[in-house]
Formats: structure tokens, sequence, C-alpha cells
């Protein structure tokens, strides 16, 4: 008896990912976040930049 598995190829596909990381102006967050999502690439995370005043996005988005 054949089991699902047998005669067939077990391929993962692994997502590959690129990364973009960009300072947010405070007063046009969300043109600039719309800009970038209608280009493909999804928010990950908001952080204090290293000065202290201007956040800093880190975004992704699948490799083509």
């Amino acid at each position: 008896m054949q089991t699902s598995l047998q005669g067939r190829a077990n391929v993962s596909v692994m997502t590959k990912w690129e990364y973009a990381t960009l300072p947010l102006i405070i007063h046009a967050t969300k043109q600039i976040l719309d800009q970038w999502g209608d280009d493909g690439w999804e928010l990950v995370a908001v952080v204090p930049g290293p000065n202290g005043n201007a956040p800093v996005a880190y975004l992704k988005r699948p490799k083509a």
C-alpha cells in the first residue's frame, strides 16, 4: 500500500525576505508608511532612533 507521501517530492519552500529601515518624520508618518506599503513593504516595528527624537521603522517584504 502506498502512502500519500510516496512518489512525491517533499519540497519545503522557505520565504526569503528583504528588509529596510527608515526614519519617520512625525508629521508625515501615515503618508510615508502608506507609500512603502503600496510598494509591498510590511511594517515590523517602530523603535526610538539613535538620537532619541526620530523614530525608526523596520519593514520587510518577500524577495522577488
